[in-house]
This record gives C-alpha cells, structure tokens and sequence, in this order.
C-alpha cells in the first residue's frame, strides 16, 4: 500500500521549448516528521509541510499525464488550502484563481473537486495579505481581475459553491483589518523558521517580512472596479432552480449597495432593478392561490393582534406589502378569502368606531411603524379599487367617510395641556396627503358615499382652511409633502386637485352642490390672491391654478347663469393670464399647461354669455387671444383658434378681429392664411411653388387620405378620413371663421394670400367632393354598382369638383399675372426715378465745372459778366412814354406756383376771356445761384425731370 502511494506521488517539471515539452520525474516531497516529547508520556507528532510553488499545483492540475490522478490532484489542493489557511498573498492571486477555475472545470464530471473548491473559496473571506505597502499598487490590477473571476464562478451548478462565493463577497466587502488572521500570520512565520526550509523563496522563511491585512478601503474600491456586482446581477438568470442561493444573492447585492453609488449603477447597467421585480411578480403569482392567500391572513392576524416586539411589528408590515403585490392581481381570491374586507376594517381604524372584535381590544402605539402600517393599508385602498367588486366592500366599511375624517386638519390642543395620544403633527400631515391623494382614486367610483359625507363641503373647508394665516408649518418632507415645507401649498394642491377630479365627471348634482356653496366665487379669490402673492412661481403653484381653472370651467360649461356670476372678476383673471410672455411656454414649470386651462375657461366660462363676452371684448381680449394665436405652439393654435370661432357669434366681436395688428401690419385675415399654408404643408397637400393646386383632381386631399385609399371599407360607426380631417387640422375653423369676416375687401393681403384666400373660397366644395369620391371608392370596394341614374350623379359631382379647381387654378394663375405686371410697372418707374436722379447730379456737375472755369479763365469770366449786364438791362422796366396808355399789371385769374426756387409753372385765364391764346413762353433759369461771389449747391428736385428746364405758361 505504502509503496503503491509512493509510486502514484509524483511530481512533474515540465519546461516548454518550442512545440515540444520535457517531461522529469522528481522524487516526491515527503512530510518530514519530528517527534515532539511532552511529559514524558505522551507524543504528539508534528507535520511541518515543505514549500510548495503554486506555479508548480497549477502545471500538475493542468498535466494531461496526470489528468487521471484524482486523488493527488485533491491531495495537492489540500495542501495548498493548509499553507494558506490565513489569506492569500497579492502576488499570488493569479495563481490562486487559476486553480479555482482549473478546478470549478473540473468539479462539472468530478464533483470530489468541489469541497476543496469551497474551501478555496472560504479562504477569500480573509483580507488578502502584503510583505509590502507597495504591494496594494503593485498589484492592484491582479486583485480587480481576481475579484470579477469570483463572480464568473457563479457558473458552477453546485449550491453550495455559489452560497461561499456570496459569503466570501459579503465578509470580504465588510470586514475590517483581522487581528487574528495578523496573529496566525505570525505565528506561521515563526513555525516555518523553526522548520528552516531548503528553498530560499519559501513564504515564511526566517528572512522574510511580517505579512499585513489590505484595507477595507482598499478591498471595496477595487471591487467596484471590478464589476462583481454587475456580475452578480446577470448570474440570478442562472438560479430560477435555486431559490436560496438567489435569496443569497439578493442580499449580498442588497449589502453591496448599501453604500456604494458605483455598485449601483453596475446593478441597473445589468438591468439589475427589472430582473428583481420579476422575480417578485413570478413568486407574487405563485401565491395567487386560496391556500397561500388565507396562510397569509392568520400570520398577518397573529402578528397584529399578537405581536409587540419590533421585530414583529416589521413582520406585520412585510406582510402587508405581500398583501399590496397580490392585491394588485385581478385574479387573487383576496376577496374570496375574507382577508380583503379584514384589511378595510383596518383601514377605517382608529378613525371609525367599530364593534368587530378585530378592533375592539386592539390599540396602536402610534409609532413609526404603526405609522407605516397606515400609510400602506391607504396605499391598499388605491391598490383594490381597480377591482370593481371591491367598491361594495369600500361602501359596506365607509371607507370615504374614514378619508374624510382623515382629511380634516387637527386643531392643536391648548398649550398646557396634554391632548390624547395620537400621531404627531408630521405623521399627521403625511397622512392628510396621502388621504387626499387616495380620495382622488376612490371618491369619483362611490359618488353616493361622497355626497352623503358631504365630500364637497369638507373639502371646501379645508380649501379655505389652506388660505388662512396661521402658525402652521408644513414639514414637507414625505412624498405628497414635495414643495410644501414652511405652508399649507400640499394641501391645498392635493385639495385642489381632488375638487377637480369630482367637477370634471359632469355629475350635476355634485357640481351644483358646489356651485350653490360659493365655489366659484372662492376659487376666484384664491387664484388671484395666488397671482397678486409675491412668492416665485414653482410647479406646485402653477398646477394649483391650471386646476382651479379647470374647475371653474367645468362648473361654468353648458350653464348661462353660472357664466353670469363668472363675471367681470372672472374675466379680469382671464385677461391677466392670457397676457402672459410666450417666452414662459418653454419654462418647464408648467406655463404652457396653465395658458391652455385659461384659453379652455374662457370658452367654457365666458363664450354663450353677451353680459361676460362684452366685457371681455372691453378688456380687449380679442386682442388678446390673436397674440397668443401668433405666438403660440402649433398644438395650442386648434384651441385658440376654437375659442375665437365660437366668439365671432357676437356681432361685436368682428370689428375687433378686423382691427387687430400684429407684427410688420400684420392683419387679421393675413395671419389665418398664414395658418392655411402651414397646415398644408403639414399635412402634405399637393401645391406647386406659387402655392396653387398641382392636382385639380386633388385639391384639398391630405397624405394619409391618399394612403387609406387603397384600404377596405370602413365600417358604418367609423368616420371616414374626410370626415375626420375636418375636426383633426385647422382648416375648418379657419374657413368657418372666413365666413364671418367675408372674403372680398380683406386688408393687407398679398397676392400670395389671394392665391391661398381662393382655395379657401371654395374649401366646402372641395370637401363635400372628397366625401362623394370616398362613397364611391367604398361602394367599388365592396363590388356594389350603383344605379344608372346614380351613378351619372357621382360622375357629374366628380367632374364639377375638378372643374372647380381647374377654375380656381385659371384665377391663380391670372392673380401672377396681374402681379408680374405690377412688378414690371413698379421696376419702370424705379429706373426713370433713378435716371433723373443722375441726370440732376450731372446737370450739378456742369454747373460746378462752369464756376470753376470763371474762376481759372479770365475770358469765360468776361463773358459771363457781360451776359449777366446783358439780362440786368433786360429785365429793368422801359421809360414811359409820355402819351402812352397804363395798363396795371395783375391779371385776374393769374396763378404762379414755384417749385423749389427753379422750375415755375404759370397758369393764365382761359383763351376765350382774353382774346387769344398766350404762347407758350420758355424762360431760361438759373440753375445755380450765386451769392457773394461763391457757389451754393441746391438740394436736387423730386418733381418730373421735364420741369427741371422750363418754365410752363398757360
């Protein structure tokens, strides 16, 4: 037997040179054994193992000669799991984990590897260990790899190899610096010096330095580095046949991050979140079952009535949660079992009185987990009411009136005095929240219960309560609190939001309850009282106004004397609002919400009543809403442009539609046109580049028209596209609006906008064309021939709609031609101007070269000299002679008229009062006059060029 044992130790050194490897037997290494006496009577043997080179275990793992050698390759593990039993060196990492993964290789046909595997594995729950401080950087790299080979081991089928791996990660990440793992260190160096080993390189020689434990620190970066967790993450989709080692896993990666932000993003890197949760709906669906569902009801019941340790109040509490996951399934026999109509007796209470012994002996402690017991039997409620069959349960336990009294706020008993014991004022406020927030869910499904509670009046009070001025101060710190802190904003954006979920379900009885208690005119305070605050606006504000305003205008809506009482208070709001910057659009706070909530009050709140409309026509609003129409989104031009449709009813209203101008004079008609073509090009209408229909057998037809065409008939309860085009795009009410300011003698219109202006003349007969060409197409669809007579009649519409648009193309195409003309027209007299521009400049540069020519020759100044006497002597009156008859100079009827000192124009009597025709008489003009002996130069003329020369005596 011993010689056999001897025989199979072997030990290979192999050196590799080129393709070939030798292979050389070495004696094996025999344990060298020493005899210890103790006592004189008793002896104790001693096994000092010689050095081993873990380079030399991984050769012989990896030896295909020895590849049958089981029971050595487990011997040689073991030593290796003895040598290092107190930590793994840094520089011997790499060959540590190659040995693990040699062996998680090998444990798949050979499980007798596995238990040394785990031990391996157990050995990485220890720091790794440094001769030096150099070590850590050194070998930084290696540990980081190291680390991420841990979480690949995950792929070893054996439970039990991943629940250490999960162990080693969890002690590895949160130990501190070992005491006793230093102790052993020592301990170890000193029994290997006493061994004094042969080979020098050994570990714990006598020469080699005390081994230190890495850092926490140093441990926890490097493996965030390495990705173990997302690692972790991706091997749970291994686990669906091992529930334990995936509870293993969930905790471990619960741990890792706890406190590590780099952790985390690896885990949702692997999507780590979502294979969470489907693994709680997966074990959720299991338990969707009769017996599951009542064992889950007695632990509850046990550990409510019964428990009262911390630990069993938290057990309670989980097990409500179970309860909200499989409430959440429609098909869980929560009701069936009784268990749901238990948990509502525990909804209504301590707010409720109730004789069920479930609740008569039970007292809460009103703790904090007493307190999350509340907060989720409320979020249960929310969760249930999907479940219709489950609102029979909500009114059989007055679960609205438990709301309502919840929602009521708590007046703070007098100081010095103790009042009974209750939830604190935050707890209190947290539960107010989210009670409103669950009314919001619950209070539109049982109607009759909000109106016998008198749902409105409570809240209505707790509005007015909001408003008040007190010594209350929000704590905002849950959920619902969000933005409340200092005030009682939550509250009443909650109360507020509440009021518009009841007012927007059209149930009349419920708004005229809130109309005859004076909603509207307190909405109205407060939404101004909000505006006039001098508080920045936030999220919370501008969501509390939207609703009020929706609110009103559900109250408002189909009502003529509630859009009296409106009033002009309600339409100053309006007005105020609408005057909003449109820069405000893209805030992100909610402004584009809050303009579209004022443009829909006032349709619902104002349009149909004369009183209001004359005052918001007063206040200029039109005006108002045309801006916003220019300036706005395109998804806010529908409503807008809806709004001032239904107000063009009002005679008045088109003077002022007529009258608006907006940017570069802009006109009314002109900014609707506008809109056309923008709707046009949206929707992919075929027109050519002036804007004119290409197609006149399309005129008006939309690109997902043109795709339906080829489809199947419609059914009858289903609208056709050219029926839904009407109420879907702009072009409707832009031609409805059209029909109310006329289509001829529009101002400030181009020809651009004559040509898009003749489409829309004759929108209504291209459209009803287009319904008769779909009622064609579906009866060619269907296989259906009309009858003779019929069918001439869907070709005769057919041919007219064409007609129509190739009449309307003709008109198109003569409005370019009277426009080319105007411009031809328009270009000949810019140049004529501009000829006589530069024939004034010339004539302005002769006159100067002649003065400079006086001035420089002697002889041209001589003869302009005795010109000058020349006309000084003509012109001077001649002697009279002494029987000569006077004759006074006026004419009657004589008219000069001057033209910039140069060109005069005189217009005498007609020819028949004085005896004969005047000759036309042309007298030369200085064109440049002289003073003092210098040149003055005139401005140039703006008259006709043919006046600059002469003077016209008729």
């Amino acid at each position: 037997m011993i010689a056999s044992e001897a025989a199979m130790t072997k030990s290979y050194l192999t050196t590799s040179t080129g393709s070939k490897a030798k292979v050389h037997r070495r004696k094996p290494a025999i344990p060298v054994i020493k005899h210890i006496a103790k006592d004189n009577d008793q002896e104790k043997q001693q096994v000092l193992i010689k050095p081993i080179e873990l380079s030399r275990v991984i050769h012989f793992l990896e030896d295909p000669l020895a590849a049958t050698l089981k029971e050595r390759h487990i011997f040689a593990l073991k030593k290796v799991v003895k040598r290092c039993q107190k930590g793994f060196l840094l520089k011997e990492l790499a060959d540590v984990f190659k040995i693990l993964n040699i062996c998680a290789e090998k444990s798949r046909d050979h499980p007798e590897y596995t238990s040394v595997l785990c031990d391996l594995l157990k050995i990485c729950r220890l720091p790794f260990l440094k001769e030096k401080t150099s070590d850590e950087v050194t070998y930084a790299q290696t540990v980081k790899e190291s680390l991420s080979q841990m979480g690949f081991l995950m792929r070893v089928p054996n439970a039990e190899v991943r629940n250490q791996i999960c162990r080693s990660i969890v002690s590895l990440y949160s130990s501190g610096t070992s005491t006793h793992s230093v102790d052993g260190v020592d301990s170890l160096s000193k029994l290997a010096a006493a061994s004094k080993p042969a080979d020098p390189s050994h570990r714990f020689s006598k020469h080699s330095m005390r081994l230190h434990p890495t850092s926490l620190g140093y441990r926890v970066q490097l493996l965030e580095q390495s990705g173990l967790a997302e690692t972790l993450v991706l091997s749970m989709a291994l686990l669906e046949n091992q529930p334990a080692v995936k509870l293993q896993i969930l905790q471990t990666l619960q741990m890792l991050s706890s406190s590590s932000d780099v952790n985390c993003s690896l885990m949702l890197k692997a999507q780590g979140a979502q294979q969470i949760c489907f693994h709680m709906m997966s074990q959720t669906h299991q338990d969707n079952n009769m017996d599951c569902i009542m064992v889950l009801k007695e632990a509850f019941l046990h550990q409510l009535l019964n428990g009262f340790r911390h630990y069993d109040l938290q057990l309670r509490n989980d097990l409500l949660v179970i309860t909200t996951l499989i409430a959440e399934n429609p098909k869980s026999p929560l009701i069936e079992s009784l268990f749901a109509k238990q948990l509502i007796l525990f909804v209504t209470f301590p707010e409720l009185k109730s004789h069920n012994p479930l609740v008569r002996n039970l007292k809460l402690s009103y703790n904090n987990e007493d307190f999350e017991m509340k907060r989720l039997l409320l979020n249960l409620v929310v969760v249930m009411s999907k479940d219709l069959s489950a609102l029979q349960l909500f009114k059989e336990g007055h679960v609205v009136l438990a709301l309502l009294h919840l929602v009521k706020p708590t007046a703070a008993p007098p100081e010095g005095q103790s009042g009974p014991r209750n939830w604190t004022p935050v707890q209190q406020e947290e539960l107010q929240l989210q009670a409103l927030a669950t009314l919001a869910t619950v209070a539109p499904l049982m109607l009759d219960d909000y109106m016998t509670c008198q749902g409105n009046t409570c809240l209505l009070l707790l509005l007015e309560w909001c408003t008040e001025r007190d010594a209350y101060f929000g704590q905002g710190h849950s959920f619902h609190g969000t933005g409340g802190r200092g005030s009682k904003k939550a509250q009443m954006r909650y109360c507020v939001r509440l009021l518009r979920s009841m007012a927007s379900l059209g149930n009349e009885a419920i708004n005229q309850d809130l109309f005859d208690q004076g909603a509207i005119s307190q909405l109205l305070g407060i939404i101004m009282q909000m505006e006039g605050s001098p508080e920045e606006e936030d999220v919370i504000t501008l969501e509390i106004k939207a609703d009020i305003q929706l609110i009103l205008s559900a109250l408002c809506e189909n009502d003529p004397h509630r859009k009296e009482l409106f009033g002009s208070e309600g339409v100053e709001m309006t007005v105020h609002f609408l005057k909003m910057s449109t820069e405000k659009f893209y805030s992100g706070l909610g402004h584009n919400k809050l303009i579209l909530s004022t443009v829909d009050c006032v349709w619902s709140c104002i349009v149909g009543c004369y009183t209001t409309e004359d005052v918001f026509l007063e206040k200029e609003g039109i005006f108002l809403l045309l801006d916003l129409l220019h300036s706005s989104p395109r998804n806010m031009q529908n409503v807008v442009l809806g709004t001032l449709l239904e107000l063009c009813d009002n005679p008045k209203t088109m003077s002022h539609i007529l009258a608006w101008r907006g940017q570069k004079g802009l006109t009314t008609s002109g900014l609707l046109l506008q809109l056309w073509r923008q709707e046009e090009a949206e929707l992919g209408v075929s027109r050519d580049l002036y804007g004119r229909i290409s197609d006149p057998k399309k005129p008006i037809l939309c690109y997902y028209q043109e795709e339906e065409d080829a489809q199947v008939s419609l059914p009858a309860n289903r609208p056709s596209a050219a029926v839904m085009d009407v109420s879907e795009n702009l072009r409707s009410k832009i031609y409805s609006v059209f029909c109310k300011l006329g289509f001829e003698a529009l101002p400030g219109l181009s020809t651009e906008d004559y040509i898009t202006l003749s489409i829309v003349t004759r929108y209504l007969d291209f459209k009803v064309g287009e319904v008769w060409d779909e009622i064609s197409r579906e009866l060619s669809l269907e296989g259906v021939r009309p009858v003779t007579p019929d069918e001439e009649a869907l070709d005769t519409i057919a041919k007219m709609t064409e007609d129509t648009a190739r009449r309307v193309t003709t008109q198109q195409s003569s409005m370019l031609e009277q426009q080319d003309k105007v411009d031809v027209s328009e270009e000949k007299h810019m140049y004529t101007e501009i000829s006589s521009n530069w024939k004034q400049q010339e004539l302005t540069a002769q006159s100067w070269e002649h003065f400079v020519a006086k001035t420089s020759n002697y002889k041209i100044l001589k003869e302009t000299k005795e010109h000058q006497e020349i006309s000084i002597d003509s012109s001077r009156p001649k002697p009279k002679h002494k029987e000569a008859i006077f004759h006074p100079t006026h004419i009657p009827g004589l008219q000069i008229t001057k033209f910039c000192g140069r060109v005069m124009t005189v217009e005498s009597t007609p020819a028949h009062l004085t005896g004969g025709p005047l000759a036309n008489t042309e007298l030369a003009l200085e064109r440049v006059s002289i003073q003092g002996g210098a040149l003055r130069k005139l401005p140039p003329a703006t008259e006709d060029p043919e006046y600059f020369n002469t003077v016209s005596v008729k």
